[in-house]
């Protein structure tokens, strides 16, 4: 087997891993925030409402799984979609509240899981 390039490849990997691990409650956070900004809408969240919610879903869409977090990523991706279409059709949103409100229960138990149920 070939030596790695850098033999500390994997140890900075970890760190950056935890590191990520240590944001989680933060962004847990942020995402609750703009759920109750959206929420507090009414009916159809207001333009600004949902780009809230749909820029922090999308940074973690876009960054957990490169972390260890893969399902957190998937399933923030998957919310985060169908956040866009409320953006594009201004329908469409009551389904979304109980999606993201079962991500933040669900990674608030442990968001590295393997498993989402």
């Amino acid at each position: 087997m070939a030596a790695p390039i850098d033999p500390d490849f994997r140890a900075r990997l970890a760190a950056l891993n935890e590191k990520f691990a240590a944001t989680v409650p933060g962004t847990l956070d942020k995402i609750r925030a703009a759920l109750a900004a959206c929420v507090a809408g009414g009916e159809l969240p207001s333009q600004d409402a949902l780009h809230q919610l749909h820029e922090v879903l999308h940074g973690v869409a876009g960054s957990a799984g490169t972390f260890g977090f893969m399902v957190f990523g998937q399933e923030s991706r998957r919310i985060e979609q169908m956040v866009r279409g409320v953006l594009t059709t201004q329908t469409g949103w009551a389904p979304v509240v109980p999606e993201v409100e079962k991500l933040l229960h669900w990674a608030a138990q442990d968001a590295k899981a393997s498993h989402y149920d």
